[in-house]
């Protein structure tokens, strides 16, 4: 049976795991010296390596023969655990199980030893989905924990976590992968998998994916499934995005109130498979980035951080020639009636009709 990629290409080590440094480095050395905490708190975006840091933690905690803090994968207990067949690490859901009747089944098995494996590894993602009883009874067995279990809690939504319950974690904040990374990472697969994937390409597949590694190598799966060459191109067109020639046009017919082309671009728009959002989003993209080039007076792509302004520098000139020829606080009303045309959206409103009104406005001399 087929293997995808994300699955094929999850790190097996701390080392491995890509843009978590300051992450990997603590727990290889706590494992190295044995030092392992009682609980663990991982917390940040989707897709950035915490249910995999989890099972690597997993792994580190019974290794027979660690490396650099690092699990052998070649150990009994390191392959059981790779299997999923280990009955000493356990992976749960929390979204699936919210009841304190499931925190209760756990507080009733941790007072058991271990049968097999030194250490008992309880994995529960999503946990800001437990209810308010179940969290209590979760506290209770962190407040007390046997020496022999470990338990890594992972979540998207740190703020829905009590407080009391991440005071007793050691709390670990994982960041969104630079995406200089993310295409370095996606170019090294491509390679080993035989995809045929520029540079181009990889670099969209990277910022579509927001700083998450999983979405990126499933969109890049996703791209290679004709076995044809993945380019920038192909990439708008699989994944649904409208292009910045498409957003171009628009914004200069909005400078130019031209809103004949403006609906054109619409029309065009919901002709195809793709998303008028997403087309609102991509409108808005660009308009925050000419108000970041405007406040920071940026002349030369390579002059500002990536992590600020992602941009080569022919799309760095359009930017500039167009926010040029709009005040500040022009680019402010156009953006404000961009986000609320998205929240309308979202709410159920048509999108044809909510984007046609908004960019009709956005043409308004009043503006």
């Amino acid at each position: 049976m087929h293997q995808a990629l994300y699955r094929k290409w999850r790190p097996a080590v701390f080392s491995d795991v890509v843009g978590q440094d300051h992450i990997t480095k603590v727990l290889e050395y706590e494992a190295s010296n044995k030092k392992l905490s009682h609980a663990y708190l991982f917390c940040g975006s989707r897709g950035t390596g915490k249910t995999t840091c989890a099972k690597i933690l997993a792994k580190a905690a019974n290794c027979a023969n660690l490396k650099n803090g690092n699990p052998c994968n070649e150990c009994a207990s390191c392959k059981s655990i790779d299997l999923g067949t280990s009955l000493e690490v356990l992976e749960m859901d929390a979204a699936s199980n919210t009841g304190v009747d499931y925190i209760r089944d756990i507080r009733e098995d941790v007072i058991y030893t271990p049968s097999e494996m030194g250490t008992r590894v309880y994995i529960i993602d999503e946990v800001h989905m437990l209810s308010e009883s179940a969290f209590n009874a979760l506290l209770k067995t962190l407040e007390e924990p046997p020496a022999n279990v470990i338990f890594v809690l992972a979540t998207t939504e740190l703020q829905k976590i009590p407080a009391t319950i991440v005071s007793r974690c050691q709390r670990f904040d994982f960041r969104r992968i630079p995406m200089e990374q993310l295409m370095s990472r996606l170019l090294y697969i491509a390679e080993k998998e035989k995809i045929d994937l520029s540079e181009d390409g990889a670099r969209l597949i990277a910022r579509l994916a927001q700083g998450g590694m999983r979405d990126s190598i499933s969109m890049l799966e996703l791209c290679a499934a004709d076995g044809e060459r993945i380019t920038d191109e192909k990439v708008r067109r699989i994944a649904g995005v409208v292009g910045r020639e498409s957003v171009v046009r628009s914004v200069r017919a909005v400078i130019d109130k031209k809103p004949k082309i403006l609906l054109d671009e619409v029309a065009s728009v919901y002709k195809s498979s793709r998303d008028i959002s997403v087309y609102l989003g991509e409108l808005a993209q660009f308009y925050r980035d000419m108000m970041v080039q405007k406040a920071m007076n940026v002349s030369s792509a390579s002059s500002v951080s990536k992590e600020i302004l992602d941009v080569s520098d022919a799309e760095l000139a359009d930017l500039v020639q167009f926010s040029s020829m709009m005040r500040y606080s022009t680019m402010v009303y156009h953006s404000k009636l961009i986000e609320s045309a998205l929240l309308s959206i979202n709410r159920g409103a048509d999108k044809r009709i909510t984007a046609e009104m908004t960019l009709i406005r956005m043409c308004n001399e009043a503006s």
